[in-house]
């Protein structure tokens, strides 16, 4: 079964940063595409940033030159180095995989508060 698990989130001021973490088990890491995804208070849950298997990454225009997703297959963890917050950053935080023949899951989030 796998198993997505976020954590890192918190408060933090304008301009700060965050960064967040998806320990992934239940599957072969290396092979999944994993993405961040968000979604603030009344709105829909909208896509942030992907890496893929070979390493490629992918950004909403948003969070691009803000935002650094990146994986460690040694430790099956996805991150996503969020700097120069803002408070339009607010929202609850998902990780999602993409297992090849597999199906996508994801995990519970993790809250990002950006408040002053």
């Amino acid at each position: 079964q796998v198993q997505l698990v976020e954590s890192g989130g918190g408060l933090v001021q304008p301009g700060g940063s965050l960064r967040l973490s998806c320990a992934a088990s239940g599957s072969i890491f290396s092979t999944n595409t994993m993405g961040w995804y968000r979604q603030a208070p009344g709105k829909e849950r909208e896509w942030v940033a992907t890496i893929t298997s070979s390493g490629s990454t992918i950004y909403a225009d948003s969070v691009k030159g803000r935002f650094t997703i990146a994986r460690d297959n040694g430790k099956n963890t996805v991150y996503l180095q969020m700097n120069s917050l803002k408070l339009e950053d607010t929202a609850v935080y998902y990780c999602k995989a993409v297992i090849p023949f597999g199906g996508n899951h994801w995990g519970q989030g993790t809250q990002v508060t950006v408040s002053s």
